[in-house]
């Protein structure tokens, strides 16, 4: 019978990810599943504990939260293969969906009510994903991701709606999108390189996807394979403030390829350097930098087993 090890966020979507313990409790009991649950106590240790249980050769690694945590998980299992060399597939990862916007769970084909997720759990069917690694900005190690990562103006959107007191999930970034207008629109100049390619622009916002959707309902990406070796690479030129409110609608129905400030690229590799201005960045939902001046960015193929819904 194979293991399971539930990370648990308990702060995750504003104290639901501690809410949900009993109710996880008796659903995995009654799935028959041999299962132990560990609560987080400050960041990054649900990355820690995920690598100590890839090491323990647990069979299951399941984050209990958001994309923050998700994340954290996903560092967890790479750091065991990357530095104590634990085979890829030896430890798969799990998601149960507390958290605000659910984006990695999404673009994964993962449940996000919790009964369905338990079921996924149960049922373990697998599929193995490609993880990308972004280094520049507060993180010149490096860090890994399985959703995307934001650079400017979406990554202020993520920054703002993390602020909100009142509001959570899609509403909060829908309001700190127009928020963003006001505060961050003079896009930077920056250089582009894609797969080795150069460009010089002035970029709105630069989404680089390995999932299909940020901020809890914009489609970033929506023709995105979490297994095909690419990075989907969205690049939004500087328009003026009306058109932005335009494109909104774009991005929410995952049309905006068919407008002409939009661009789309795939690579393994990118590097963006600010020449004008600074990047402000997110993996995930969370924070690279706020100011940064440069990023790489790679895809390592076939990293990780994660459960999912069949098909």
């Amino acid at each position: 019978m194979p293991t399971y090890k539930l990370i648990i966020n308990p702060i995750s979507g504003r104290g639901k990810g501690l809410e949900s313990i009993p109710a996880i409790q008796a659903q995995l009991q009654q799935l028959h599943l041999d299962f132990e649950m560990v609560q987080t106590q400050r960041p990054w240790h649900a990355a820690e504990l995920a690598c100590q249980a890839a090491r323990d050769g647990i069979d299951v690694v399941v984050a209990v939260g958001g994309d923050g945590t998700a994340n954290e998980v996903l560092n967890g299992l790479m750091i065991a293969q990357r530095d104590y060399q634990v085979p890829a597939g030896r430890t798969a990862m799990g998601v149960l969906c507390v958290g605000r916007g659910n984006d990695f769970a999404y673009g994964m084909n993962i449940p996000t009510e919790f009964s369905a997720g338990c079921q996924v759990l149960a049922d373990g069917f697998k599929r193995r994903i490609d993880i990308g690694f972004v280094a520049g900005g507060d993180y010149p190690q490096g860090r890994y991701f399985g959703n995307g990562v934001g650079i400017g103006f979406d990554a202020v959107v993520g920054f703002e709606a993390l602020k909100m007191k009142r509001l959570s999930g899609f509403p909060s970034y829908i309001v700190a999108a127009l928020k963003t207008l006001f505060l961050y629109y003079q896009a930077p100049r920056v250089d582009l390189r894609i797969n080795d390619e150069a460009q010089q622009l002035s970029a709105l916002m630069i989404s680089i996807m390995n999932g299909r959707r940020m901020g809890g309902g914009f489609m970033m990406a929506p023709d995105s394979l979490q297994d095909d070796g690419l990075l989907d690479i969205c690049i939004a030129r500087q328009v003026s403030r009306p058109r932005v409110l335009a494109l909104i609608p774009h991005f929410l129905r995952g049309t905006q390829a068919s407008q002409p400030e939009i661009s789309y690229a795939r690579a393994r590799t990118l590097s963006v350097k600010a020449i004008e201005g600074t990047l402000p960045v997110h993996a995930d939902g969370e924070t690279i930098c706020t100011h940064g001046q440069e990023l790489t960015l790679e895809l390592h193929s076939q990293q990780v087993d994660i459960l999912c819904h069949h098909g």
